[in-house]
Parts: structure tokens; C-alpha cells; sequence
């Protein structure tokens, strides 16, 4: 592999260097260990959001509804506890149960109604959110033993147990999607799912499969935000989705789905993270983040389109040679 082709391979990890680095010159507290640490675990939760979306987009789906996933399993999973004074652990089984439902309303409705991700995850992101404020009443809801708020707080042997927990999840789904033929089967359904259909391969039970799985991986990363923060509202998680799916695409998954990697989401999400946390360590405020963010997700789409549009003007003009030099 020369080294264009490296370049073009790892840029994003360029970009994410260059971030830390100019930042890093602008104001030296950015590039302290605790601060550096500091973004891991703000980001931890996002990174096992952003994994479960990805095998979603991979697919060649879309779920806008993720960000109320998050509101309602944060709500279910604290009121199990505080209310209905259930263990800690029954609560998180039931919380990362709620998020396999969810992802399987999402998968069949899909299905049965035959119509794109994007418009049906549209419609349940509405249903989640109505549940979840009609579930809270609009409150807050308080008291978290110790011991679920180590899930986000704690740390085992100097590392932070949220960014453990990411860890596991980023080695688990990387498994999944490179060493099985369940990952094959995603990236051949986001490649082509009539073909994959005629390969073989169960479609309907893969979409359902896939979207319990962005459940999951959404659920868990709610459980890891609620016990970061100590308390759970129905606005917990809300807006994330945006986030996920703008760091998804500038880690090389296609909005056409069949393509990209963990450690691309897991870069996307790190770049996001420094921009946020740079920009307000060098005093500009929440709603400058919104338009860097707007203007990453915008830059990532149109260099994906760019990079889709060379490949098939590649094909045909290899397709037209093949013809030319046949006749």
C-alpha cells in the first residue's frame, strides 16, 4: 500500500491530531491528562451509541429514533429502582431489555410497513418521546444508590469504568462485523439487499437482528449516561442521534450503507468531542458547537457522496473498456 492510499485510509486520524494539536497550541489546559480523560468519559456513552447505530447504517438503514430510545430506557430503568425499589441488577436487565423492544418496534414496523428506516424510526422517535414524558410526568427523577452511579463515575485500576465499558463494546461489535458471517451479511445488505436477498440470505429477520442490536448497544450507553449524571429526565439522550450519525459518516460508514468501521465511528465521535471540548475551552459556547457540528455533518455527507460518485463512474468507465475491447 503506498502512501496516498495510506493517507486517504487513516485521514481521519490525521484530522483528529490536527484537532488535538491546534487546540492544544491555543490553550495548554487542553492537552492536560485530566482534561484528555475528561473527554473519554463524555464521550464514552456516545461512542456505544454511535456503535449501535452503525450496524444500522451499515445495513443500509437509518434510526432517527435513538435519542428517545436513550430518554426511555433512562426513565424505566430509574423508576424501576426508585419507585418499584427493584436490585440494581434487575433494573439494568430490564432497562437493556426495553431497548431490544425498541429496536424490534423499529425493525418490524420497518418490515411490515415496507417503507425506508428513516421515515419509520421518524415516526417511533415521536412515540418514545411521548411515552417517556407520559412515564415521568416531565419529572426528574433522583436518588441513585452508589453503587449504579459507579457504572459512570467509577474506575477500576486508574481507568474510568464508562470508557472500560466502551472498550468492550468497540471489541465486541468489531468482532461481530469483521470475524462473522453475521457482519458479512450486514455489509452484503447494505451493499446490495436484493442480491444478498438472492444469495440467500433471511433479509427481514437480519433488519429485525440488526435493530435489536442498536437497541441494546443504545440502551446500555443510556444506563452509562444516567449513572454519569445521577439522575435520569425524559430529555436524557435526546439529540444524540444526530451526533452518532454525523460521527458514523465521518468515520467512513455511507448513508448507502456496505461500508465502514468501529474504529472509524470511534474517531468520528473523538473528533466531535475535541472539537466541543476545545471550542469551549477557548471560550465559545454551546450554540458555535451547533454550527461546527451542522457544518462537520455537511462536509462529511458531500465527501461521501464525492467518494460514492467516483466509484461508480470508476465501474463504468472499467465496464466500457471491457466492452470495447470484447467487440
Amino acid at each position: 500500500m503506498n502512501i496516498k492510499s495510506l493517507l486517504k485510509k487513516y485521514a481521519i486520524i490525521l484530522v483528529l491530531i490536527g484537532l488535538i494539536l491546534l487546540f492544544g497550541a491555543i490553550s495548554p489546559i487542553f492537552l492536560s491528562v485530566n482534561n484528555l480523560i475528561n473527554i473519554l468519559i463524555q464521550q464514552s456513552y456516545v461512542i456505544i451509541a454511535a456503535i449501535g447505530l452503525s450496524f444500522v447504517m451499515i445495513s443500509g438503514g437509518m434510526d432517527l429514533s435513538v435519542g428517545y430510545q436513550m430518554s426511555l430506557v433512562s426513565v424505566i430503568t430509574t423508576i424501576s429502582m426508585i419507585w418499584f425499589k427493584l436490585p440494581m441488577a434487575a433494573a439494568i436487565i430490564i432497562g437493556l431489555l426495553t431497548g431490544i423492544l425498541l429496536g424490534l418496534i423499529n425493525g418490524i414496523a420497518s418490515v411490515k410497513l415496507k417503507v425506508h428506516t428513516l421515515i419509520v424510526t421518524l415516526g417511533t422517535m415521536t412515540i418514545f418521546q411521548g411515552v417517556s414524558y407520559i412515564i415521568s410526568k416531565s419529572n426528574p427523577i433522583f436518588g441513585l444508590s452508589p453503587a449504579f452511579k459507579f457504572i459512570g463515575q467509577g474506575y477500576i485500576l486508574a481507568i474510568p469504568f464508562p470508557v472500560i465499558i466502551m472498550m468492550i463494546c468497540a471489541l465486541i461489535a468489531s468482532f461481530i462485523l469483521n470475524k462473522t458471517y453475521f457482519g458479512r451479511y450486514i455489509y452484503a445488505l447494505g451493499g446490495n439487499e436484493e442480491a444478498a436477498r438472492l444469495a440467500g440470505v433471511n433479509v427481514n429477520q437480519m433488519k429485525l437482528i440488526i435493530f435489536a442490536m442498536c437497541g441494546l448497544f443504545v440502551a446500555l450507553a443510556s444506563i452509562v449516561l444516567v449513572a454519569r449524571a445521577g439522575s435520569a429526565t425524559s430529555a436524557t439522550g435526546v439529540g444524540i442521534e444526530f451526533t452518532c450519525m454525523t460521527a458514523a459518516v465521518l468515520g467512513g460508514i455511507s448513508f448507502k450503507g456496505g461500508s465502514g468501521k468501529v474504529w472509524g465511528v470511534i474517531t468520528g465521535v473523538l473528533i466531535l468531542g475535541v472539537l466541543s471540548n476545545g471550542m469551549q475551552i477557548v471560550g465559545l459556547g454551546t450554540y458555535p458547537q451547533y454550527v461546527a457540528k451542522g457544518l462537520v455533518l455537511l462536509a462529511a455527507v458531500g465527501f461521501d457522496t464525492y467518494q460514492k460518485s467516483k466509484k461508480v463512474v470508476k465501474k463504468r468507465r472499467i465496464k466500457e473498456t471491457k466492452q470495447s475491447v470484447t467487440q
